[in-house]
């Protein structure tokens, strides 16, 4: 399949909330997230919006700025969200167990350009940067499985 693109406008951080939670109940084991931005451009904030519409208990999401991992159950299975903004070397991305988790859980990856060659190719890309009144997200896929599941989320928008 080619190149897909998808652009929405979130004006408010309710709004961002609002996108999180609309993707997190339509992932699945072996869908991989990459959320791309410069600091303070709200990914963190998707991710915990995402993360908290899919949590079997309610519970606090931080950032996995300095754990590196944080893994939860949810509804849809085993949710790893990462922050690969310290990691310098890929032999540090395989000691974190994250090539495994690509296959067998759903992934959230912040600084997927820190992954270099294991970038998942079937993966989503939410780039999301500041906009002159909230966020812009462009999203970029080339595997047919997010077609209809972004479809879902425009129709509902």
């Amino acid at each position: 399949m080619t190149p897909a693109t998808l652009t929405f406008h979130w004006p408010s951080e309710e709004e961002t909330t609002r996108a999180g939670a609309a993707l997190g109940p339509l992932l699945r084991a072996g869908d991989v997230v990459l959320l791309e931005g410069d600091v303070g451009a709200g990914k963190t904030h998707f991710a915990r919006a995402l993360i908290q519409s899919v949590l079997l208990e309610p519970e606090d999401v931080p950032s996995p700025t300095f754990t590196l991992v944080q893994v939860y159950d949810t509804r849809n299975g085993a949710l790893w969200h990462t922050d690969l903004y310290r990691v310098s070397a890929d032999t540090e991305i395989d000691e974190l167990g994250l090539l495994d988790a690509f296959e067998d859980a759903i992934c959230l990856v912040e600084w997927p350009d820190r992954l270099g060659p294991l970038t998942p190719a079937t993966a989503l890309t939410i780039t999301i940067q500041p906009a002159s009144e909230g966020r812009t997200a462009t999203l970029h896929w080339t595997d047919p499985r997010w077609l209809d599941r972004l479809e879902q989320i425009t129709a509902n928008a």
